[in-house]
């Protein structure tokens, strides 16, 4: 399988094991212009010194969550007016999830929409933020609250670049991986008790569980929603972190919270419960968090994007491969699976 295809506003394809020069030489022959995006954090090898195509405008980022600022976002629009990007140009995003969010909304708005192209180099940019078109960026009052949907023309994953990514990465991504697992793919559980060794092949996994979800539902009508188990919490994590955590591990905090939550909820058995402590340890991923900060965290979770007149929703789990929709969770039954992973 070297491709995984999405239906979206346009269908694409997530080219897989591609070779990076390969497909930064395939775009270039589409455009007269590019502007291409990449984090000053990206610390690859292969990318120190890389001679871009003529036509190849470089635009560095800040670091992580960073770059996802409005005022990130003006510069990009500033660098892109200076070179008079038209709308048969493009952008290109080289970095992880931030770095293809805020490229990808940047291309939805600038001139109403152009085209752009996702390279991811991290685990979680792979299987999880380069892939479904959504883009968007951060805000005081919350993650991914501005945002559009606006999919790449394409998705280029060159597995080499996991070869040099430092190994809390590698950790965070592993919680993207898992949660796939636990949502649709079982097999997935199995292979990440080894992940070092299986890693291309969840990687295909994973991806193939995101596109298939995200042709189905590209705006999140309502079987997207299962993309975001763990997530609820794991967004207001982030928030009361100042996004000085990964992603991936507000994620496996939040999953083992999901986990518990689904115990209490929707029967998911202890032994489940445990298989997520489990793999998410064997990843090297914390799964606890303060008790004081639940008061906070709970004012945080009112304010996500998954909340309905003013009422908590969560994805749970039935079973592996089986998530259910958790409507209207009273505060005692969310103290109580709080408790469980508290410290």
């Amino acid at each position: 399988m070297n491709e995984i295809g999405v239906k979206a506003e346009h269908n694409y394809s997530i080219h897989l094991d591609a070779n990076f020069t390969n497909a930064i030489s395939e775009i270039s022959t589409k455009y007269n212009k590019v502007l291409v995006l990449v984090s000053e954090d990206l610390k690859i090898k292969k990318l120190k010194g890389f001679k871009y195509p003529k036509n190849f405008t470089l635009f560095t980022l800040p670091g992580a969550e960073k770059q996802k600022d409005l005022q990130v976002l003006s510069k990009i629009w500033k660098a892109s007016g200076d070179i008079n990007l038209g709308r048969k140009d493009a952008m290109v995003a080289i970095g992880g999830g931030a770095t293809t969010d805020v490229t990808g909304f940047a291309a939805a708005s600038w001139l109403r929409g152009i085209d752009w192209y996702a390279i991811p180099t991290s685990l979680a940019g792979m299987v999880d933020a380069a892939i479904g078109g959504k883009t968007g960026i951060n805000t005081s009052h919350g993650k991914n609250l501005v945002g559009a949907f606006h999919s790449p023309r394409a998705v280029y994953v060159d597995y080499s670049f996991l070869d040099s990514l430092p190994a809390r990465d590698l950790s965070a991504g592993m919680a993207e991986v898992i949660k796939s697992g636990f949502i649709a793919d079982t097999k997935i559980l199995r292979l990440s008790e080894s992940y070092k060794s299986n890693l291309p092949e969840l990687v295909t996994r994973s991806i193939a569980v995101k596109a298939k979800v995200v042709s189905k539902d590209l705006r999140e009508g309502k079987l997207r929603e299962i993309l975001n188990y763990g997530h609820t919490l794991a967004h207001a994590i982030e928030k009361m972190e100042k996004y000085s955590m990964r992603h991936g591990e507000a994620v496996a905090i939040g999953l083992v919270f999901a986990a518990e939550l689904s115990h209490l909820e929707a029967s998911l058995s202890q032994e489940n419960v445990k298989l997520h402590r489990d793999l998410l340890g064997i990843a090297g991923l914390e799964i606890t968090y303060p008790m004081k900060s639940f008061e906070k965290l709970l004012a945080l979770m009112g304010n996500d994007k998954k909340s309905r007149d003013n009422q908590i929703r969560f994805i749970g789990l039935a079973k592996p491969g089986r998530p259910v929709w958790l409507e209207s969770v009273n505060v005692d039954q969310l103290k109580l699976a709080y408790e469980r992973i508290a410290k």
